[in-house]
């Protein structure tokens, strides 16, 4: 039987402090959130730490598992929140110089069945600084509002931004609504002074560039 045997202060200080908050080995503890009869917490934590450190990611469940006192349940609790944070992270400083380049850190919100509204911003050399959700829902222009998308690129003083939502239909051809409010956010980028890039729709096979296709980007008969 486990005991759970956690600084009790940890988790308090995550909520307050924000999860950036805690050690390496503080956030061991949040994941496994009990230690056993033989090893507390805290042992068990820093041990842990330590093989993470001399681990890659082809056997890091196998020495974790040499570790006595953790079984599978552990080994793989810790294996899996590593493989969840590099894949949320793996699009940070990524390079996109096409449409194409964006797709793999865009793909996870095709599968959804709501359609998704992300403001990807870059640096001035087009390399991705984050990918925020701006809105949940049906793409709109009365829902996408400038002040929203462009929120975080000022924040991370960002020189341009890509435009991406996904559509559960399947079918990536852009809506007169999709087109409405790219327009709109093309004349608010002019004056707030961040550039966009593109706007692209994905779905789980395929993909929709506004750039590829000559709409709206560099195409004045299409903005007349």
């Amino acid at each position: 039987m486990e005991i759970i045997n956690y600084k009790p202060d940890v988790r308090e200080k995550t909520l307050e402090y924000g999860i950036g908050y805690p050690t390496d080995e503080e956030l061991i503890m949040l994941i496994l959130g009990s230690g056993n009869k033989n090893m507390p917490i805290e042992t068990m934590s820093h041990k842990i730490a330590d093989i993470l450190d001399s681990s890659n990611d082809d056997n890091v469940v196998e020495n974790l598992l040499r570790l006595k006192g953790v079984g599978n349940s552990k080994a793989l609790a810790v294996a899996a929140a590593l493989e969840l944070g590099k894949r949320r992270y793996i699009h940070l400083g990524a390079h996109i110089s096409t449409p194409r380049d964006l797709i793999p850190f865009v793909r996870n919100y095709a599968i959804n069945q709501k359609e998704y509204f992300l403001t990807i911003t870059l640096n001035g050399g087009h390399n991705i600084i984050q990918i925020h959700v701006v809105s949940v829902g049906t793409i709109n222009r009365t829902l996408i509002h400038p002040r929203e998308v462009f929120v975080d690129a000022i924040k991370e003083n960002a020189s341009a931004v890509i435009f991406c939502h996904n559509h559960p239909s399947g079918n990536t051809q852009p809506s007169n609504d999709d087109i409405a409010t790219t327009k709109n956010l093309l004349a608010a980028s002019e004056i707030i002074g961040i550039t966009v890039l593109d706007h692209i729709i994905v779905d789980c096979e395929s993909y929709f560039s506004f750039v590829e296709n000559h709409l709206l980007f560099g195409n004045d008969e299409d903005n007349d």
